[in-house]
């Protein structure tokens, strides 16, 4: 939450590693306003906010219809699998109230910061295999508005995700699960001095990275942030 494409600017070794080779770009656009529940919306539903009408008030307390014709990868994915196991493991508990669907049987967890998070998705890996795994960490975007966007202390929180990001990505090779996972890290926005919201392109445009043995190495080209869902619907054979 909140990195936007600032990982270019700071150290951030395991993500480096995990890219390797793989699809990446800095010039991801996201939704607009760029806003968490508009732009965290567009990621999982694979729609623009004009058509998931989500935004942060809502989503702290009314839970995503059920029926929505615009239905997050989570719900594309029990409806085709109903034994899959599904997860959304976040820092700010919103999403999960208001932007992952209830009653899919979707495992729901809320970490009291994001290395609880890390932790908590860790712990979960070690007796289950998820077939759709969703992680969101806060950190980034409260240094931001705080301290401000591109800030030391901004960049250096990205930094510290990025350890985290490495933790659960070393769990899934333990799990020898690698050779058969689309692993793909992005951020809802970016910002600019203590704020955003707007359209600007520190605000707009995210890194996305997308890793698996059958990526293609090289620069990813008109991303937009509703793709995610789409790309890892793909990767599952759903439509």
């Amino acid at each position: 939450d909140g990195g936007g494409a600032f990982f270019k600017d700071t150290a951030t070794p395991q993500c480096d590693e995990i890219f390797k080779g793989q699809a990446t770009t800095y010039r991801s656009k996201t939704s607009y306003p760029t806003i968490s529940a508009q732009c965290w919306g567009s990621i999982l539903h694979g729609v623009l906010p004009e058509f998931h009408g989500l935004t942060n008030k809502i989503i702290e307390t009314t839970p995503y219809p059920e029926n929505s014709p615009y239905p997050s990868i989570f719900r594309v994915a029990r409806e085709s699998m109903p034994d899959a196991e599904l997860a959304s493991f976040v820092e700010w508990n919103p999403i999960n109230i208001g932007i992952v669907e209830n009653g899919f049987n979707i495992t729901k967890v809320t970490g009291s910061d994001d290395k609880n998070v890390a932790e908590r998705v860790v712990d979960y890996l070690t007796d289950n295999t998820p077939t759709l795994m969703f992680v969101q960490f806060s950190e980034p975007d409260e240094i931001g508005e705080k301290y401000g966007f591109g800030t030391d202390l901004h960049l250096a929180s990205i930094s510290s995700m990025d350890i985290l990001i490495g933790k659960i990505y070393d769990k899934l090779e333990q799990k020898n699960l690698l050779d058969e996972s689309l692993f793909i890290v992005t951020a809802d926005h970016g910002g600019i001095n203590k704020t955003h919201g707007g359209n600007s392109d520190a605000e707009r445009y995210v890194f996305l990275g997308i890793a698996g043995k059958t990526v293609t190495n090289g620069t990813i080209i008109d991303a937009e942030s509703r793709d995610v869902a789409a790309i890892a619907a793909y990767a599952l054979g759903l439509e």
